[in-house]
């Protein structure tokens, strides 16, 4: 089984790649827009000086703060595009034989080995690239109901299933219980952050983010990316693949075909990791409404290379060496599976631009909103100040709110940031 969905997978990313090169057959480059290329000097820049403090990409499960979030208010803060901070967070020779007059034998030495060198830049495609994603289909599927949960307060709740590149996907989804617009219900597929696959659970963690949404007369889909919980599938990571991107987009797909869902009506809530499948997906998919991020990945590549230097928080697990084609605890060790082929961000920019969101925000399917503590010990802020800049830059809309003095879950300010949330969905999504 296993064998065969990998085998379907790389022969879609394969008849990509030709559909790139075009005719001829031969792989052609992904190429990154202009301002993006433009701008990778100003990241390695900033990457070399130290521009972004490094900490995990993956470090994004909620802590303990959240079972009293929902009952702390905290004077909210003004809404601020507050810029960055001023301190910037060959082949070998063939040996060459001189010809000899003399009619003797001699004796020739064995010629050296040869070790190739890797040479940069590869300018085959790759799955993650976005050009090559938007020519993949996500088509989802019909939800399954697999089990009911106890209600929430004016919704019902529901472990449900739906399919991603051929695998079973589970998720939480609410339904409002109230009387049903004519169009039907909005939606707002919910990203969750980084959890370790093998601890997660479909009705653990996000308890109060999902109700806060889900009370306010949304649909909310949670998907259990693969390889989490009882989701199919091997956890591969968010930033070296698109698995868990596509797992995103085919909830989607499958949102609007559901019988009390406004398929016109979609947005989408991102957490660290699940910001930067938000921001991804509203690069890759056209009918996403608006998104929202907190405490989001959503800094270029250089950077998130930057903050894997970093000491890990003492709650989040160690790398430990991976066999080749092994998984790691955040799936597959992408930077170096990626170097060895790409080259770095410095030896082939190009590439890294080619895989970023942040490089087609000129094609961003709708307005962000992004909530960030300034006191983030896990993701800086620096990343949600940085992309305020970049989409600026784009023209699109964005608002960025920080918090002082919180955490990565932006507990202490849980209810101010919740209720802006709202708020823009309702404009958005359910005012659309």
């Amino acid at each position: 089984m296993t064998i065969r969905k990998a085998g379907r997978r790389w022969g879609l990313w394969l008849a990509a790649g030709f559909l790139l090169a075009g005719c001829s057959g031969a792989p052609a480059p992904i190429q990154a827009p202009q301002a993006a290329a433009a701008g990778s000097a100003e990241l390695r820049a900033a990457s070399a000086a130290g521009a972004f403090t490094a900490v995990p990409p993956e470090a994004s499960g909620l802590t303990s703060g959240e079972t009293a979030a929902a009952a702390r208010v905290a004077p909210a803060e003004s809404p601020t595009t507050a810029p960055p901070s001023p301190t910037g967070s060959k082949p070998a020779a063939t040996p060459t034989v001189a010809a000899t007059a003399t009619l003797e034998p001699t004796s020739t030495p064995p010629a050296p080995t040869v070790t190739p060198t890797p040479a940069f830049p590869s300018h085959d495609p790759y799955p993650m690239q976005i050009e090559v994603m938007r020519r993949q289909s996500y088509p989802g599927s019909e939800i399954t109901v697999e089990q009911t949960l106890e209600p929430g307060t004016n919704y019902s709740r529901y472990v449900v299933s739906y399919l991603s590149d051929g695998y079973k996907i589970d998720a939480l989804m609410t339904v409002p219980t109230g009387k049903k617009p004519a169009t039907g219900w909005p939606v707002i597929i919910f990203n969750h952050g980084y959890i370790p696959p093998a601890q997660y659970r479909t009705t653990e963690r996000y308890v109060a983010y999902v109700d806060a949404i889900a009370r306010s007369g949304y649909i909310v889909i949670k998907p259990d990316y693969r390889g989490h919980g009882s989701s199919e599938g091997e956890p591969e990571g968010a930033y070296g693949s698109p698995g868990y991107t596509d797992d995103v987009l085919n909830a989607l797909a499958s949102a609007k075909s559901y019988h009390d869902a406004d398929p016109n009506r979609i947005g989408m809530w991102g957490h660290s990791l699940g910001g930067q499948l938000t921001l991804r997906a509203m690069v890759v998919s056209k009918e996403i409404k608006a998104g929202v991020i907190w405490s989001g990945v959503v800094a270029p590549y250089p950077d998130i290379f930057t903050r894997a230097n970093r000491k890990r928080p003492t709650r989040v697990p160690q790398e430990t060496p991976v066999p080749p084609g092994g998984l790691g605890p955040y799936g597959r060790p992408w930077r170096q599976e990626l170097t060895a082929k790409y080259g770095t961000p410095q030896q082939n920019p190009a590439f890294w631009a080619s895989i970023s969101p942040n490089s087609y925000l000129a094609d961003l399917s709708g307005p962000l909103q992004l909530h960030h503590s300034v006191t983030d010990q896990e993701v800086p802020v620096e990343a949600s100040q940085k992309l305020v800049e970049e989409m600026k830059a784009a023209g699109k809309p964005v608002a960025l709110y920080t918090y002082a003095g919180d955490n990565h879950n932006i507990s202490g300010h849980f209810t101010t940031a919740m209720q802006r949330t709202i708020a823009f969905f309702d404009k958005y999504v359910k005012g659309s």
